[in-house]
């Protein structure tokens, strides 16, 4: 951990939602007039989109049905654990962009004179020079696996966790509107995931600061045949702190209507006040970061 390169890491699974915690700590960014470096989880993949197509139909022949994003075969674990690591001392380290789309392969093309394609990577290069803080959004924000612990040099890091059910309806109906996947490939994705799901997903929202827990009051007992996803107005969020002194939880349930608290460590929420929640939250965590960085 570092008080002058502060690390934050948001980590949350495919489908999981961390998108509306990107957007309040670009919120809280913008208002406290802070640089961020911004690094994107999906940049260390260790497979580009082909590459990984076709890793799958190697393992598939050998017997091996688990192989997938969320496991250590599939990523550069140790690359996130060098760049944490190197920003935390010196406010240096490489990134890299993955490309989701044509419009991506434009911009990045025009901006590095390459000639890449969606499903490909940029080169590495050095994040940029003279910013208050690393921001990571992915999947591995707070992974361990062997040697490599990622977590040792995280500053703040938030969990984004549906319920499992949940997350299954968002991923499925996301990946039929915006990739064009059938039912039946997407249930096969998320099985193929799951043992490194458990393995290296799920561990980490046991080393976050905070945890989001979005719970849906309607039922989702069968994901697969869901005709839509819960709205934040069905829904609850479950806020967890992994150390509760400090926090003004008084404060908190006067500010956020119909909050309360469930345990010592645990703030309850309407799900439509999600994002002003973590803007209430985090962002008094990051102005005492930036404090302590300006001490330091």
């Amino acid at each position: 951990m570092s008080k002058k390169h502060p690390v934050i890491a948001v980590t949350g699974s495919s489908g999981a939602g961390t998108t509306t915690v990107k957007r309040a700590f670009e919120h809280i960014f913008r208002r406290e007039n802070i640089s961020a470096a911004v690094v994107e989880g999906d940049s260390f993949h260790g497979l580009n989109r082909v590459e990984f197509k076709e890793a799958v139909k190697k393992a598939e022949a050998v017997g091996n049905n688990h192989f997938s994003h969320f496991g250590p075969e599939a990523n550069h674990f140790d690359k996130i654990e060098e760049l944490f690591k190197s920003y935390g001392k010196n406010g240096k380290g490489k990134k890299r962009f993955y490309i989701h789309s044509d419009e991506e392969a434009d911009f990045h093309n025009r901006r590095l004179g390459t000639q890449l394609s969606a499903g490909e990577f940029t080169p590495w290069e050095e994040v940029p020079a003279g910013t208050d803080l690393l921001f990571y959004e992915g999947l591995h924000g707070l992974v361990s696996h062997g040697k490599i612990d990622v977590a040792k040099y995280v500053d703040l890091g938030v969990g984004v966790v549906p319920v499992v059910n949940l997350e299954w309806i968002q991923k499925i109906h996301r990946d039929a509107a915006e990739r064009g996947y059938s039912a039946e490939v997407i249930v096969d994705t998320i099985m193929r995931r799951m043992p490194d799901y458990v393995n290296y997903i799920t561990p980490q929202f046991s080393r976050t600061h905070v945890n989001f827990q979005r719970v849906p009051t309607v039922d989702t007992s069968n994901p697969f045949i869901a005709r839509d996803i819960p709205t934040p107005d069905e829904s609850l969020v479950i806020i967890r702190f992994s150390e509760p002194r400090g926090v003004d939880f008084p404060y908190l349930i006067n500010m956020i209507p119909n909050s309360f608290m469930s345990r010592a460590n645990t703030l309850v929420v309407p799900g439509g006040k999600m994002g002003y929640s973590m803007e209430l939250i985090l962002g008094p965590m990051i102005e005492d970061m930036i404090a302590a960085k300006k001490k330091a």
